[in-house]
């Protein structure tokens, strides 16, 4: 609405009066601005795509990140590069955000975490290090995290002193995933669940289910299509699963081999490997009894409609409808009490 007003008034040359300058910068702030209280809304278990693309660049996408609140809690699985951004674009209450989940350790799932720890730590009230589950080995990267931004901490620190910056809960809370307990939390009426998925050589790696008051949403992390992703997404309302469409990574593939980019076309014939097809990815959610399948993670993320027909080329004929193809914004809400799934975008 702002930017709508701004361009009226450019055309009347309004806009270099600088009572208008002083009162659209103080609309854009208020709107960008987070309410760090709880908000007054209906509760729901909702999830917002924070990125939807793969290391694949473009421009108008972020990496690996999904936004998941249950009631008035907020917890975020996967934090690839832009994805701190997209939630600050937001106005997201980092305050209210509990804890980072990791899927695995590729960098396009963990490259934001500094943002992370920067956005819930400098004047957000943080009364612990910020919690960060992962598969083995995410201590070392939470430590490496700590050890290239410690004096930065330090620094912060120096300048607005522990009210604003306080050096005791600066840095990570790391909690590796115990295979044998895969339950990683339950409190009240929210439960999230870790489970095993196939992403070979990536292992272990995983996918995560939430739980809330009768609602449930599964999100796939990386994967080939497999059986547990089928057995832990029984009769969920929404599954948010990677989609790749190979054929056209194969089109890449030419491409770079016509322009002696032969390293570069065997990068798109490896990822071929361990990744999932959009068809692939309909026949899990349908043997699983899906309410609503979400792709998301989508290599190569389309540019246009017509790439993205491409990517979705035939499945329709598996799955005729409830299904969306994500883009940043992408948000379901699973209301509390009801069956409804309601699909909107973060604006």
């Amino acid at each position: 609405m702002v930017v709508a007003a701004l361009i009226g008034l450019a055309g009347l040359g309004i806009v270099r009066l600088e009572f208008i300058q002083d009162w659209a910068f103080l609309r854009i702030l208020a709107a960008s601005t987070p309410n760090t209280d709880a908000p007054d809304e209906p509760d729901a278990l909702s999830a917002s795509v924070c990125g939807s693309r793969s290391p694949i660049p473009d421009p108008s996408r972020a990496e690996a990140c999904v936004l998941v609140q249950a009631g008035e809690r907020l917890f975020v699985v996967d934090v690839g590069d832009g994805s701190v951004a997209r939630l600050r674009q937001w106005a997201t209450p980092f305050n209210r955000i509990e804890a980072v989940m990791l899927t695995h350790l590729h960098s396009d799932h963990i490259s934001d975490l500094a943002d992370m720890h920067l956005a819930t730590w400098v004047l957000q009230d943080r009364r612990a290090k910020l919690p960060v589950y992962g598969p083995a080995g995410v201590e070392q990267v939470t430590a490496g995290f700590e050890l290239a931004y410690g004096i930065d901490y330090g620094l912060r620190n120096a300048h607005h002193g522990d009210s604003l910056a306080p050096l005791d809960v600066a840095g990570f809370d790391p909690r590796p995933i115990d295979n044998d307990a895969l339950e990683i939390l339950s409190e009240g009426d929210l439960k999230v669940s870790a489970f095993l998925v196939d992403h070979p050589p990536i292992v272990p790696a995983y996918g995560y289910r939430f739980d809330y008051k009768g609602r449930s949403l599964v999100i796939s992390g990386d994967t080939k299509k497999s059986q547990a992703m089928i057995d832990n997404s029984r009769g969920v309302d929404v599954l948010f699963h990677e989609a790749q469409s190979n054929e056209l990574l194969n089109i890449m593939i030419n491409a770079s081999r016509a322009n002696s980019a032969d390293n570069r076309a065997q990068l798109f014939e490896d990822i071929q490997t361990y990744h999932t097809t959009p068809i692939e990815a309909a026949e899990v959610a349908n043997e699983a009894g899906v309410g609503h399948l979400v792709f998301y993670h989508l290599t190569p993320s389309p540019r246009n409609s017509l790439m993205a027909d491409r990517l979705l080329r035939g499945v329709k004929e598996v799955r005729p409808d409830n299904w969306t193809l994500s883009v940043d914004g992408t948000r379901v809400t699973l209301p509390v009490g009801s069956d409804e799934i309601f699909l909107d975008e973060v604006d």
